[in-house]
């Protein structure tokens, strides 16, 4: 019996040694480190890139060169869909999508409208001259802007050959019965010099020699510069006046590239101007400029209209309208607010079927004639497919937001499979809406500055901004809402005290485009507005590389181009 336990007790030593040994070789040089199957997830070829400009890729953290916001990590691809992003049903609510069903239809005509500005017609420009030498005595005509009627005096000039040949001429006339020739010679030289008959009958009668003659306009029009002053001495050919006939004046219009087909030589348009409102003038096309504007990919084109009663003064706004009916009657035709254009380039997104989320697929379409009706598409999408025309800028921010194939995003890495973008804004803490509106207010009219083309003004509303964005009290707010709000205050300051210290007006609307798009994002984040909010773009600015901005007015006022293209841009997402 004895024996018996010294064998079990001899055994299980045995097999505590083995347990140690075993232990030994599996963690004896772990040092307390357990090691698993799993790799260690590396971040040797980690990128970092910006959240509103993802062509800008670095190996380490830091700050957009463009923007100054801090860049993100960037998800490694494994192979996902870059073209669809899979939307959560609140961040469908939240994103107010709104989707249409598209089908064949008319296409109908298109109201083409082009904008431009009234010019006097280069034609009748008159230049009003001396026909003999002498000394300006007297001025009728004094300022520029006055209507001069052809046969007015406008001077009164004393001419020492003048009266030299009146003198010839009264002796002429005492010897016109024995030389005859030489009187008429003595008075064709008087006429020479565009001396009115009157003039001459009133010698010929009172046989008195006039010292001052009367200078009389050799047309009709308006005084645009007065080149004499009373006192100078002129001679024979010299200007006294410039001046513009305005019975005619020509409508300078541009029209894009695209737009030329439908615009031929004596096509007809319609002419509306604010200073004439509830009246239209009907005008055909007399010239189209053989050069194109490559910044703005513009044609001028020229038309005439009749101007006696003097209702276009140069330099007055218009607005020409020309219907078209397309080539192509029966195309595929969608809304206008379902496209997005960015330089050559036009985008829709594409509601999936049959899906169990709802999910969106980006699609670079092929885009027809304009209408009144849509646009017509070429290809990209099929009749019958359900396409997003109501938020369609905010499903593209989020793909760009979550690095996936969009507008300005073309080229990306896939995400993770299987992640569902929720769209879910950081809590707006209380006391951040009034504020920010007040930031709204002095954006809109920075905005407003630079439609006007004015750098002075829009570098002092740029300070009112910085101003605004200084006195948001957002110390005390939550500290996930300072992390998210941070960055892109650092953002919008940085741009909008570039934009006060600049005086360039082509710089200041490259900064302008940077902060809008920063504005826009946080825009679509904290919800409500004091009015109505209106994102438009312009697919022409930047050489054709698009720009956004927000305005508080429906009507498209460019910030990019200002007065030479007024009304380039379309609506393409709104917040009530």
């Amino acid at each position: 019996m004895k024996s018996k336990r010294n064998t079990i007790l001899f055994v299980a030593l045995a097999c505590l040694l083995a347990g140690i040994g075993m232990g030994y070789l599996i963690f004896g040089n772990s040092k307390g480190t357990v090691h698993t199957s799993e790799p260690t997830p590396h971040t040797d070829h980690l990128e970092y890139t910006c959240a509103m400009h993802p062509q800008i890729r670095q190996k380490e953290p830091g700050i957009c060169p463009l923007c100054q916001m801090e860049l993100t990590p960037l998800g490694q691809p494994n192979g996902a869909q870059t073209t669809q992003l899979t939307m959560s049903t609140e961040a469908l609510k939240l994103a107010d999508i709104e989707t249409t069903v598209i089908g064949l239809g008319s296409a109908g005509e298109k109201n083409l409208k082009i904008s431009g500005k009234i010019a006097a017609d280069e034609r009748l420009a008159i230049a009003q001259t001396t026909h003999f030498d002498g000394r300006i005595e007297r001025l009728f005509t004094t300022f520029t802007g006055e209507r001069v009627r052809k046969g007015q005096a406008i001077a009164t000039m004393y001419s020492p050959e003048l009266v030299n040949a009146q003198r010839e001429f009264l002796e002429a006339l005492r010897l016109k019965d024995n030389r005859p020739a030489l009187l008429e010679a003595a008075r064709t030289r008087l006429r020479s010099w565009k001396l009115p008959d009157a003039f001459i009958s009133q010698l010929e009668s009172s046989g008195k020699i006039q010292r001052e003659v009367h200078v009389v306009a050799d047309h009709s029009g308006i005084i645009t510069s007065r080149q004499v002053s009373v006192g100078d001495y002129v001679k024979e050919g010299d200007v006294l006046f410039d001046m513009m006939d305005l019975s005619r004046v020509w409508a300078l219009l541009e029209a894009y590239e695209s737009d030329l087909p439908h615009l031929p030589l004596g096509s007809q348009v319609r002419i509306t101007t604010p200073s004439v409102p509830g009246q239209s003038f009907l005008a055909r096309i007399t010239f189209v400029d053989p050069l194109l504007d490559p910044e703005s990919r513009t044609v001028a084109l020229r038309a005439e209209l009749d101007n006696t009663k003097g209702l276009f003064k140069p330099g007055m706004f218009i607005e020409a309208d020309a219907r078209i009916r397309p080539t192509n009657t029966t195309a595929l035709v969608v809304p206008k607010t379902a496209v997005l254009w960015t330089g050559l380039r036009s985008v829709v997104y594409v509601r999936q079927p049959n899906t169990t989320v709802p999910t969106f697929e980006f699609r670079e379409v092929v885009l027809g004639a304009s209408t009144d009706q849509g646009i017509q598409v070429l290809s990209g999408v099929q009749a019958g497919e359900e396409i997003v025309t109501q938020g369609v800028f905010a499903i593209d921010a989020a793909a760009q937001l979550n690095n996936q194939q969009s507008m300005m995003n073309r080229m990306v890495q896939a995400k993770n499979a299987g992640t569902t973008l929720s769209m879910q804004p950081p809590p707006i803490p209380p006391g951040f809406s009034s504020s920010w509106n007040r930031v709204l207010r002095e954006y809109l009219l920075l905005k407003d500055n630079l439609v006007r083309s004015s750098p002075d003004e829009a570098a002092r509303q740029a300070k009112k901004l910085t101003d605004a964005l200084l006195s948001m009290p957002t110390e005390n707010m939550p500290t996930d809402f300072q992390q998210w709000w941070q960055p892109r205050s650092g953002s919008l300051l940085a741009h909008a005290r570039k934009i006060s210290s600049n005086q360039q007006i082509k710089l200041q609307r490259k900064e302008f485009l940077f902060l809008s798009e920063v504005l826009i994002e946080v825009i679509q984040i904290a919800g409500k507005t004091e009015a109505a909010l209106y994102i438009q773009h312009c697919p022409m600015a930047f050489n054709n590389q698009g720009g956004d901005w927000v305005s508080s007015q429906k009507e498209i006022r460019n910030p990019y181009f200002g007065d030479e293209m007024l009304t380039c841009g379309v609506v393409q997402d709104s917040f009530p």
